[in-house]
């Protein structure tokens, strides 16, 4: 187990500087930089003084010069600094990282407490009226984009029926816990709707597999409550599948925060992100970019020694 925990870090080296080059490459193909930007509201800069601009940025270099410093100062612990707020990018990241890991959890919670229970039910029922209800709700979040669930939700819940309050001022969850959710649940249905029609899908396929084989049916001939019969021998054996799509969506949610975010106004990662690609802020861009991955590869990581916990068959060598 050890060492292919060991070797899975070391693959991490070159995914990172993989994912390196393609955010720096990515975010140079984007028309215009930080000095268009910021010289598209300044009326009377001369040439002399733009090229000075782009000299003390390091704009003016080739794009390999510009990678290799940007890997070196990595290597050092430096992400660089944002050109838009003039905060390191180290703080810029830590300062927003707790409310987009606060909503990528809460969004894995409603996923689960949705996706599971309603997994296991379309398994037992299959065919019934109820199979039938469940598989339409999962296409349902599976069809519906996150920005339109979470306008719906604001519109309906809030604006009209006045049950929560709209996201004027983001509460930390250590000021206000009970504030905090209530801005935070909100945004998590609308992202965890998604990620609760695949968990839904796969538990049922995986319970209905599972549900066939022997020793399944050697335990309820023993006379076992079929609780136990589910819980024990049928769901803990379909762990493995409801593991996998798991550490998927929580790897690709906290990427993919961006438009619920936006749409809620949280102040988390995806929208800094935004709005540095919107400003051409580099050093923020490729410094968020390399933290998403470093986050999924992680998660992947533990997704695959969960494997062993949920199932002791599993072994790695």
């Amino acid at each position: 187990m050890y060492q292919y925990i060991l070797r899975r870090l070391a693959l991490l080296v070159p995914t990172v500087l993989g994912v390196s080059v393609l955010v720096f490459l990515f975010v140079h193909l984007v028309p215009g930089d930080i000095i268009d930007v910021q010289v598209g509201t300044t009326m009377g800069i001369t040439p002399e003084q733009l090229q000075g601009l782009r000299e003390y940025y390091g704009l003016d270099k080739p794009l390999h010069i510009q990678y290799l410093g940007w890997i070196g100062s990595l290597l050092r612990g430096d992400m660089g600094i944002s050109i838009r707020s003039g905060q390191t990018v180290v703080k810029e990241i830590l300062t927003r990282y707790p409310v987009t890991l606060e909503l990528t959890l809460a969004a894995a919670l409603v996923a689960l407490c949705l996706g599971v229970p309603l997994g296991i039910v379309s398994a037992l029922r299959r065919n019934s009226l109820v199979d039938l209800a469940a598989r339409f709700l999962a296409l349902l979040g599976l069809s519906l984009p996150h920005f339109w669930i979470g306008t719906l939700l604001i519109l309906l819940l809030s604006r009209s029926l006045r049950w929560m309050p709209n996201t004027a001022g983001f509460v930390d969850l250590a000021a206000d816990p009970f504030m905090n959710l209530k801005q935070i649940i909100f945004p998590a249905i609308a992202l965890g709707a998604g990620m609760a029609a695949a968990v839904m899908r796969q538990t049922r396929s995986s319970m209905l597999d599972v549900l066939s084989q022997d020793y399944v049916r050697t335990a309820r001939a023993k006379g076992l409550n079929e609780r136990i019969v589910l819980l024990r021998h049928c769901l803990k054996n379909a762990l493995i599948v409801i593991i996998t799509i798991l550490g998927i969506q929580i790897g690709y949610l906290l990427g993919g925060t961006v438009v619920v975010e936006e749409v809620f106004a949280l102040p988390g990662i995806g929208r800094m992100m935004l709005n540095a690609i919107l400003q051409r802020d580099y050093a923020l861009v490729q410094g968020v970019g390399l933290f998403i991955a470093l986050n999924f590869a992680l998660i992947n990581l533990i997704a695959d020694i969960a494997y062993a916990i949920a199932d002791p068959r599993i072994h790695y060598e």
